[in-house]
């Protein structure tokens, strides 16, 4: 069944939002049966809920709207999914979007990624390498012979986990045993005692990290500043993981960070953007409530920075806010 048209999405959330763009609205079906996919991550993460806070706002500036928030396994298969138009809008993280837009296909892009556009670049994902305290790892050199989880396969969580081990010179030949699963499924094994650590990549206040802390005592391993800069990528930036962030945690712990984005694509019309974009920074307060992590969505400069072009909507609604 072929996807009704963004244009078609747009028509109840301009009048919603109070916006008018001469569409031609009284040429569409008063009542055509719209949809918007807004693709997201595992459940255990911080995309998904995010993503059904931000399918709501946009359910409530789309009445009569078909709006859905659909679970996937994040940044790469999001972004061929929105290659493919079979979503609006999607979460990534930078250096994913950055492959994707090269057509790195060893990372999962068989081409270049040519019609993805930018919305707006929003928190940081912080790299979260966690480990139970029966392991005694207490650096990323602890973590040779021991059994990790690196996140699902070619999620962007594993991309960053190639990164960083990579440049902390480990391959996932030095583990005992490497598997590749979501958060969930790898804090599950670390409470059974069949797993040691595993690396989660997104916002802080991760879910399943608190519920693994709740069970037993655990370490958040550091990621030194030196060692971020001989990833050699610059969408790897230095944080700390404030303390206080996890239970047990009490002191602050560096690590390394990389910006997630908010992407759609060419087929999405100049107007929809806008509107998705508008939507998106007049209810910052809606998604804070879904997920802490959201409190770190900025509207200033940082929101037009991406490795791919911004959206020509996006670029409209910046524009009006100086911040182009």
């Amino acid at each position: 069944m072929n996807r009704p048209t963004v244009k078609r999405h747009l028509l109840a959330l301009c009048t919603a939002a109070g916006l008018g763009f001469g569409l031609g609205l009284a040429a569409l079906p008063a009542k055509a049966e719209t949809f918007i996919t807004v693709l997201t991550g595992g459940t255990s993460g911080v995309y998904y809920p995010l993503g059904v806070a931000l399918s709501n706002v946009y359910g409530k500036a789309l009445p009569g709207a078909k709006v859905t928030a659909q679970a996937t396994k994040a940044s790469v298969e999001n972004l061929n999914l929105l290659q493919a138009g079979r979503g609006e809008i999607g979460f990534t993280l930078g250096d994913s979007l950055s492959d994707a837009w090269k057509g790195n296909e060893e990372v999962g892009f068989k081409q270049k990624l040519e019609k993805l556009r930018t919305i707006a670049a929003i928190y940081p994902n912080y790299i979260q390498v966690v480990a139970s305290k029966d392991s005694g790892i207490k650096t990323l050199a602890d973590l040779k012979g021991k059994r990790v989880s690196v996140g699902a396969p070619k999620s962007g969580t594993e991309l960053n986990a190639r990164a960083i081990f990579g440049a902390a010179g480990l391959a996932y030949k030095d583990f005992a045993k490497t598997e590749y699963l979501p958060f969930g499924e790898s804090v599950d094994l670390i409470k059974n005692r069949q797993l040691d650590a595993t690396l989660i990549s997104a916002g802080l206040g991760v879910a399943a990290i608190k519920d693994l802390s709740a069970s037993q005592e655990i370490t958040i391993v550091s990621i030194p500043a030196d060692l971020v800069q001989k990833v050699g990528d610059a969408a790897y930036i230095t944080e700390t993981i404030p303390p206080g962030t996890y239970p047990g945690q009490s002191e602050p712990v560096p690590t390394a960070a990389v910006r997630n984005l908010l992407v759609s694509h060419s087929g999405v019309s100049d107007d929809a953007a806008y509107a998705m974009t508008r939507t998106l920074f007049e209810n910052l307060d809606a998604l804070a409530a879904a997920h802490v992590a959201a409190k770190q969505i900025k509207l200033d400069k940082t929101a037009t920075q991406s490795p791919v072009p911004l959206h020509p909507g996006a670029i409209k609604y910046f524009k009006e806010k100086g911040l182009m």
